[in-house]
């Protein structure tokens, strides 16, 4: 179980992690969450119910790695594409904030639940947890990718990653990055039928 996840009964999943990755898990977590932002909490005495069909952003972005977590709808090529793109993110990226946002304190709240000062621990989660976390861990890769500026059309791939110098200060969110790829790829191998 070390280091992968393995399933459990009624749908969930377990990892033994120590108390490094532990930390790096909510760390990284917490990061997602800080580069997020809030969200958008009613103002006292504003009608909830309004502040649910409140609308968003119709522009992307401006940073790479939330434009690759908020993407373009229809790209950007003419003006027609563009004006449906942003009414498809007015409608659609405050909902989507808000499950990004509860995924990453998905992983911190249950990182957090685990018992303190010991060297490792294991953690399970239950199927909604393991959504939760499934979709945190594509976050975060996507986010610390975005930083790398890795990209499907790279000629090294991932495989260029695993060649980087120690001394390549990008050499820790590269080993974050891939040790992650990981983590995902064994949670989704337990909830497949």
């Amino acid at each position: 179980m070390a280091g992968h996840f393995e399933a459990t009964p009624r749908g969930g999943a377990a990892v033994a992690l120590d108390e490094v990755e532990i930390a790096i898990l909510r760390s990284l977590a917490v990061q997602l969450l800080e580069l997020i932002g809030p969200g958008d909490e009613p103002a006292d005495g504003e009608d909830p119910l309004a502040a649910l069909f409140a609308e968003g952003p119709s522009e992307p972005p401006t940073d790479p790695a939330l434009a690759r977590l908020f993407p373009e709808a229809y790209g950007d090529e003419d003006s027609e594409l563009r004006a449906a793109s942003a009414e498809f993110r007015r409608f659609t990226e405050n909902d989507l904030r808000t499950r990004k946002r509860d995924d990453a304190l998905t992983v911190v709240r249950t990182l957090d639940a685990l018992p303190s000062g010991e060297e490792s621990a294991v953690l399970t989660l239950n199927a909604d947890e393991c959504r939760n976390w499934l979709g945190a861990l594509n976050d975060l890769r996507l986010t610390i990718g975005t930083r790398l500026e890795v990209s499907d059309e790279d000629e090294g791939g991932e495989g260029s990653l695993y060649r980087l110098p120690d001394s390549d200060p990008r050499k820790p969110m590269v080993m974050a990055y891939l040790w992650l790829g990981a983590l995902q790829e064994t949670l989704v191998e337990t909830l497949m039928p």
